[in-house]
């Protein structure tokens, strides 16, 4: 319970502000390597706001939107008013809800670490169809590679109490072929974003360990990602590496 509320009060600058993924990027290699069609059902696992959901929804697929977290089902719902190929669930990666054997594939993306991964690949074994794949891809900053990224991670560790906690989770994805070992694939994109103020604000809000608003320790944290936008911005932005992590791959046969 405690990882289905940690967006509580962030979905509007999570909507708004977070990176979003590219079906140009996603498309031609879920058809090389899974052999995606528009007749796949697909299930997105904590879907969020539905930012994944997009993709598959972009090449005609059905797509089951799970989401436990009131919030983001409703802003999601918004989102896609109208759009039949979309379906909302109120469910989480353990329990799902979907129908067994129903699901030709499984996606999570920037939400895997908040999984209970046994119980999650289980549940994710249980709805795919025999042969059904599985792909865990995110998109988002990198935590190394240019300078900014590194100082704008500190000053996360520096202002956020549950920033360790959140990343514990992150092993998971280093962990991800032992789970999925027939016809595993990995692919690594590297890009770059450009933020202006109102962009960096926002997206370091709309992350779940930073401070909110109403934190005593908010302003100090704002001074900091403003000195560090003063630091870095040139013509009134800022860039940051960011990072396709693609990873697709099916369950052994029982």
């Amino acid at each position: 319970m405690k990882n289905v509320r940690r967006f509580d009060g962030k979905v509007g600058d999570y909507v708004r502000f977070r990176e979003r993924y590219s079906p140009e990027i996603l498309l031609p290699i879920l058809r090389s390597v899974c052999g995606l069609t528009r007749d796949w059902l697909v299930a997105d696992i904590g879907a969020g706001t539905g930012m994944l959901s997009d993709v598959f929804l972009a090449n005609g697929n059905r797509t089951l939107a799970v989401e436990p977290n009131p919030e983001m089902r409703q802003m999601c719902r918004i989102a896609h008013e109208g759009n039949l190929n979309l379906t909302m669930i109120d469910g989480t990666a353990e329990a799902t809800g979907v129908n067994s054997s129903s699901v030709d594939l499984v996606a999570a993306g920037r939400a895997m670490h908040w999984f209970d991964r046994e119980a999650a690949f289980a549940e994710f074994r249980r709805i795919l169809k025999p042969d059904g794949w599985v792909g865990i891809i995110a998109f988002g900053r990198t935590e190394k590679g240019r300078e900014e990224n590194l100082v704008l991670e500190q000053i996360l560790r520096d202002f956020s109490p549950s920033h360790t906690d959140t990343h514990a989770g992150y092993e998971v994805y280093g962990q991800l072929k032992s789970y999925l070992p027939r016809d595993f694939y990995h692919q690594e994109i590297l890009k770059t974003i450009s933020l202006n103020w109102q962009d960096l604000l926002g997206l370091t809000l709309s992350l779940s360990h930073s401070p909110s608003r109403a934190d005593p320790h908010y302003p100090l944290f704002e001074r900091a990602l403003r000195d560090f936008f003063e630091r870095f911005a040139s013509d009134g932005e800022v860039q940051l590496e960011t990072r396709y992590w693609i990873n697709l791959g099916r369950f052994e046969p029982v």
